[in-house]
């Protein structure tokens, strides 16, 4: 399947600056909510931690929700773009299935922050926001769903979508839990680990 990419105009300075800041305040945003929870953390707080003051935030965020939200809803259509670029690209199922595997182990590692923030503090974006990521986290699971529909036809779509929430389970866990220095292996064995582990409880 084809992508049709639209390229977008050049950042001026000024712009690439506000959006380099941004970052670094979602970057901030992120650490910082998954070590103190989210209510542990305030708009001065995050102000700091990118050496701004905390009423500089809010020329980027209306407000510590905002920052949360940006922070998960960001994450959501990065796994969902990065997922359809992948099957787009894929010859065949087995092979999408393992890029899908290798994408998402990435994002794992490189993401720990992230993804202990969307497993405990969905809760807190206004409803709208939430039922939005949620929209966005249901079609990235449909997208390896019908990857290993075409594997595995003779094993029912409940079964199939529930080994992919479990391969979910295990990839986004096992990051962010072994992350002290000399309690996992180097990350080029773990993201080995990771791919073979997720690869034999889909397709067992």
């Amino acid at each position: 399947m084809a992508s049709t990419v639209t390229s977008a105009a050049p950042l001026t300075e000024r712009g690439r600056l506000k959006a380099d800041r941004r970052a670094a305040i979602l970057a901030a945003a992120a650490r910082l909510f998954a070590e103190r929870g989210y209510a542990g953390v305030t708009i001065e707080d995050l102000g700091t931690a990118v050496g701004v003051s905390g009423p500089a935030v809010y020329r980027h965020f209306a407000g510590k929700s905002a920052v949360l939200a940006a922070i998960l809803e960001d994450a959501s259509r990065s796994l969902l773009d990065g997922a359809d670029l992948v099957l787009a690209e894929a010859p065949d199922a087995e092979r999408a299935l393992r890029s899908l595997i290798r994408f998402h182990v990435a994002f794992a590692l490189g993401q720990a922050d992230v993804i202990a923030v969307q497993d405990r503090e969905l809760e807190q974006l206004d409803p709208g926001v939430r039922h939005e990521v949620r929209s966005l986290q249901r079609r990235y699971v449909e997208r390896w769903v019908a990857t290993l529909a075409e594997l595995r036809p003779d094993r029912a779509e409940v079964e199939l979508r529930f080994r992919a929430h479990a391969a979910f389970g295990l990839l986004n866990s096992t990051p962010h839990s072994a992350r002290t220095p000399g309690r996992r292996p180097a990350d080029g064995t773990v993201r080995g680990i990771l791919e073979e582990m997720a690869w034999a409880s889909l397709m067992s």
